[in-house]
């Protein structure tokens, strides 16, 4: 992985496996393809849309520390983590020759927040994606509330492998070289 300044932060061919917290779950650190030291940037678990443009390209940003709500971020978290989605999103945004950008933050249980840690989505757009551009904001709260009735996320990771997310994570690493 490798962070702002471009230094490699973990071998992960020598290295024990690491973890990330993303809330109460654990995320392996081969599902992470960018990272500094107060955020990374994660492939996801449920992609938005199976078979849409947005399969492949939604990925999410998190803070390294468990945080639950925006407002209680330093100013150095707060910095790193937008520019950790700039940076990320401008990637993703040019891997899937999009032309856009969705990026969102749901802060709280009622604005659809279902994992308790501050975190972004990036998804990549292209003309057409959804018949009404709006559209995209019923299918993130539909798919969190999805996610939102799983008991135990890492016993159920039907959606996609394992072996499928480090795929994805491996080829948008090289994005950062």
């Amino acid at each position: 992985m490798t962070s702002i300044s471009g230094q490699s932060q973990l071998n992960m061919a020598t290295s024990p496996p690491q973890f990330f917290a993303f809330g109460p779950y654990k995320i392996s650190e081969k599902e992470v393809f960018y990272s500094t030291s107060l955020s990374y940037a994660v492939v996801n678990l449920r992609p938005l849309v199976p078979g849409h443009i947005l399969y492949s390209g939604f990925c999410v940003v998190c803070l390294a520390r468990e945080v639950k709500r925006f407002v209680d971020l330093t100013a150095d978290e707060t910095s790193d983590l937008w520019l950790t989605a700039q940076k990320v999103g401008n990637k993703i945004e040019h891997y899937h020759e999009a032309s856009s950008l969705t990026i969102t933050i749901q802060d709280g249980p009622q604005a659809g927040q279902t994992v308790p840690h501050v975190h972004i989505h990036i998804l990549p757009r292209k003309v057409g994606d959804f018949e009404k551009n709006d559209e995209i904001y019923d299918a993130l709260d539909e798919k969190e509330a999805e996610l939102k009735q799983k008991l135990d996320l890492d016993k159920e990771r039907k959606d996609r492998s394992p072996e499928e997310m480090e795929q994805e994570a491996a080829e948008y690493q090289k994005l950062f070289l």
